[in-house]
């Protein structure tokens, strides 16, 4: 007669390399202890827990609203914005052009003030 093999079957190519560690708070393991209570399963029982997480983690595939954007093409484009922002910055100050109105406002303060000398100037003339 044959002898059967004991233990734990052999995975071969399935075998598992990488590990992936949980924890939980109290109210997550609660809800956990639920979720293996409706697979009719015991949460203290040792090696329910890893295949049930497999098996719930790996059959549901990603939707589209659950992946990430690529960022690091954004972080490129919004370090380019700051550098382009820097050097109109950099030029403005260099042709002293914070305001550019405030050369234009004092002409038009002189032109005024030599208008409203004009205007006492004429009514001066008619009143006398």
């Amino acid at each position: 007669m044959e002898q059967r093999k004991r233990g734990r079957k052999r995975l071969g190519k399935m075998k598992r390399y990488h590990n992936v560690m949980l924890r939980f708070n109290d109210t997550e393991y609660e809800r956990l202890g639920k979720i293996c209570e409706s697979y009719d399963m015991d949460i203290s029982e040792r090696g329910t827990i890893s295949p049930l997480l497999r098996r719930l983690v790996l059959q549901q595939e990603a939707e589209e609203k659950d992946r990430l954007p690529d960022t690091s093409n954004l972080a490129y484009h919004i370090n380019k914005i700051g550098n382009n922002i820097n050097q109109l910055v950099k030029i403005a100050h260099h042709k002293n052009l914070r305001s550019p109105n405030s050369n234009l406002e004092s002409e038009i303060n002189k032109t005024n003030e030599l208008l409203h000398a004009l205007i006492e100037i004429t009514m001066e003339e008619r009143t006398g």
